[in-house]
């Protein structure tokens, strides 16, 4: 690969960008939540039409992820990226701009589509940057990245818009995103995509591609089930005040991004085990909270295996992809980003349901169970007999 014979700080400057972009992308998508009251009274809109500035944004992604990776499959990585990132510092910029709601709408979903490619080729161009040893500290380091959007880039952004103003922190967005397009586009070599050390799966399993892809979708629809209405949750069950459920937020992000740091460190020496042993402790989260989450002590500790489990449980598929992947990582990627996507979208419908049928209380045992059957399925796969012969080879689409 190219990038071998570059120097070593622009391998780490590549990465560095591209932990700027996740953060940048990840703060972008959430960041409406925080400052939904402002929106909705500045556009006149409602709050549930400043809602579906989130939930149109999921969808986008979950749809448009494996179409745009298969049209996209050709194109040199750096021309990708680049693109990818100047499309995110326009529609953020346009979204700064905008004075009625379908204008923000429409730069919302530009930012969501090119959301979708990004972190299907995201991966594969980190991770072939360093040698195969390190592949695990990489996607944790790109976990975290993301991770840190939950912890500190929405918090700033709903600070920074509600003292000047919602479009503010879209646009400082859209210059946190002109650094990584910079950057990229000076520092990451030309390159065909199949040429890339990790373009192929390291150690090619379509049954378990096909494992992890289930898994991590029933993983996601369990775990935002129960997650969308959690401050409902801790209002009526736990009988927290609105100000320590905000103190609990934090504590929330704060595990996830413990999780994801000590997931990273565990990626490489204990691949098979760490997928499993997350989703696990999301199960045991939920069905805590659900059975104990009436007593504020018990509530806290599961919040918080919730937490810690709901950033590793993705940034482990991922790295799963990038192992078994039959064909191109990159198609793997975004199907594996699609599937938990559209579980995110599923979670939140479902929740949904349940919370207008059994109350509160039935999102945290709905996600949990849903949560168990993830556990069941990758258990499942272990109980099987091996398929070696089902197995792709590297170069195979």
């Amino acid at each position: 690969m190219v990038m071998r014979r570059s120097a070593p700080w622009h391998r780490s400057a590549v990465l560095a960008a591209l932990m700027l972009a996740a953060l940048t992308f990840n703060t972008a998508e959430n960041l409406p939540i925080g400052l939904l009251e402002l929106i909705s009274d500045d556009l006149r809109v409602s709050l549930s039409a400043v809602g579906y500035l989130v939930t149109g944004y999921g969808v986008t992604v979950a749809v448009t992820s494996l179409p745009l990776a298969h049209i996209t499959r050709a194109v040199p990585r750096r021309h990708v990226l680049t693109g990818l990132l100047l499309a995110l510092v326009v529609s953020s910029l346009v979204a700064a701009l905008a004075t009625a709601y379908w204008l923000l709408l429409v730069a919302r979903l530009l930012t969501a589509l090119a959301q979708a490619l990004f972190w299907a080729v995201m991966g594969p161009v980190a991770v072939g940057l360093f040698p195969p040893e390190v592949r695990g500290r990489v996607v944790g380091a790109l976990s975290v990245a993301g991770s840190l959007a939950l912890v500190v880039g929405v918090p700033a952004g709903t600070w920074l818009g509600r003292w000047s103003g919602w479009p503010v922190p879209l646009a400082v967005l859209a210059g946190l995103g002109l650094i990584s397009l910079v950057t990229i586009a000076v520092l990451l070599p030309t390159s065909r995509p199949e040429e890339g050390r990790a373009a192929y799966g390291a150690d090619p399993d379509p049954r378990r591609f096909g494992t992890v892809l289930a898994a991590g979708a029933l993983s996601a629809t369990g775990a935002f089930a129960g997650y969308t209405y959690i401050v409902k949750f801790l209002g009526a069950v736990g009988g927290f005040s609105q100000n320590a459920v905000g103190v609990l937020f934090v504590a929330f992000g704060v595990a996830c991004l413990a999780g994801v740091s000590i997931t990273g460190a565990l990626l490489d020496r204990f691949p098979d085990s760490v997928l499993t042993a997350a989703v696990a402790t999301q199960a045991v989260g939920m069905l805590g909270l659900y059975a104990a989450g009436g007593r504020p002590v018990a509530a806290v500790v599961f919040l918080v295996l919730m937490g810690g489990a709901l950033g590793p449980v993705f940034m482990a598929t991922q790295n799963e992809m990038l192992r078994c992947a039959p064909g191109r990582t990159d198609m793997a990627l975004a199907a594996n980003s699609g599937a938990y996507n559209a579980g995110i979208a599923a979670g939140a419908g479902l929740g949904g349901l349940v919370l207008s049928l059994t109350g509160v209380r039935g999102t945290c045992l709905m996600g949990g169970l849903l949560t168990v059957g993830a556990c069941a399925v990758l258990l499942g796969e272990r109980l099987l007999p091996g398929d070696v012969a089902g197995k792709a080879h590297p170069g195979e689409e």
